[in-house]
């Protein structure tokens, strides 16, 4: 039974999106990107032959990696969720997205000055930005975001590593989150009462855990599930490739994700990222994605409960896969037997809450501008 979220929530947030544009501004994929517009088809034939496996494995295609995807575009993929569940998205949290330069905080720069156009599109309520612990300037860094914008609300800074050499490494090397150069860095961020997304893969989970034990009171987001990669699907060079195989890596990641829910400073989104679980049917409908990954959001749900739970769109990297509505659908659809409260919080307080959203007094600032 399809899940209508009408009466439950006044507006969906997704805590989870990332804007771009690879043609304007300096991003990892700008000069492939003016490649693609010139030649499109050409590139997508070439793509397996141009693009190492761990990359394509995550993206799928590049198509919507090396195009602009802006809040207009975002707006023209949310609208599927009236349709899907009832509700409209109001807003949504940015996270940083693969600027390139040497200075991050002109992403959160560009960010604001994308506001003006906002006009009868979901609105950014929030920005999580990139910097990086280690970095002797993390600082000054931190505090040039925060000058930038009110927006900015925390980091993320990409630490997943994985054994096999074929799935996509973010991380310059394993173990970053647990480095001493990496916890001691960690302390501005954590006296800054900013917030830090944490995105790993399933082997890295205790490297959260000891982060989270060190600072308790600073809020750590889970990004993607800490994605068991390969638990539904091959991945990489041997991951997950016989059934066996992928039932050690769903029992590895249920019991130490379910350590790390021991820590309350730990906050779990809710983004699927099917790609990297090893789901590959691009348009995959409602029902048989919800059957995939049930057993990982429902655990993720008990262990963390719905105060710690928050929905994540991760929009445009999983659009190969699953269209917006669908991935809105499936969570609402697998969450209800949780009761209406978990509902509520899933797609809308927890981000409010988490992010410390002014929704009402942004949606004013951005109308009188």
């Amino acid at each position: 039974m399809e899940t209508n979220l009408l009466g439950m929530v006044s507006g969906i947030i997704d805590a989870h999106l990332h804007q771009w544009d690879p043609l304007a501004t300096p991003r990892e994929a700008s000069s492939v990107a003016r490649v693609y517009r010139l030649a499109p088809k050409v590139m997508e034939r070439l793509a397996p032959y141009l693009i190492d496996k761990g990359s394509l494995d995550f993206m799928i295609t590049p198509r919507h990696v090396l195009q602009p995807y802006l809040s207009s575009h975002f707006k023209k993929d949310s609208d599927e969720t009236i349709a899907a569940v009832g509700v409209p998205v109001d807003g949504f949290v940015h996270v940083e997205a693969g600027w390139h330069s040497s200075d991050p905080t002109q992403e959160t720069q560009w960010l604001e000055s994308l506001v003006l156009d906002q006009v009868n599109t979901p609105k950014m309520f929030a920005i999580v930005g990139h910097a990086d612990p280690c970095a002797a300037n993390f600082a000054q860094v931190l505090d040039a975001h925060k000058k930038a914008s009110n927006r900015f609300k925390g980091i993320r800074y990409l630490t997943s590593w994985h054994k096999d050499k074929k799935v996509k490494r973010w991380a310059p090397h394993e173990g970053v989150m647990t480095s001493p150069k990496f916890l001691n860095g960690f302390e501005a961020l954590a006296n800054r009462n900013l917030t830090f997304d944490a995105y790993v893969y399933s082997a890295q989970l205790k490297e959260v855990f000891t982060l989270a034990k060190t600072y308790p009171e600073t809020t750590i987001v889970l990004d993607h599930y800490a994605s068991p990669v390969g638990s539904l699907g091959p991945m990489g060079s041997d991951t997950g490739k016989t059934k066996a195989e992928r039932e050690i890596i769903f029992d590895k990641w249920r019991d130490d994700l379910a350590l790390l829910a021991e820590c309350a400073n730990v906050i779990s989104k809710q983004s699927i990222f099917p790609a990297m679980l090893g789901i590959k049917q691009q348009g995959i409908g409602r029902a048989a994605l919800a059957e995939l990954v049930a057993p990982m959001v429902e655990h993720a749900a008990q262990v963390f409960g719905r105060k710690r739970m928050m929905f994540g769109g991760n929009y445009p990297v999983d659009k190969p896969i699953v269209p917006y509505g669908t991935a809105v659908g499936v969570l609402a659809d697998i969450l209800a037997q949780y009761g209406e409260g978990m509902l509520s919080s899933v797609f809308r307080e927890t981000a409010i809450n988490v992010y410390g959203l002014d929704v009402k007094n942004t949606q004013i600032a951005d109308a009188l501008r």
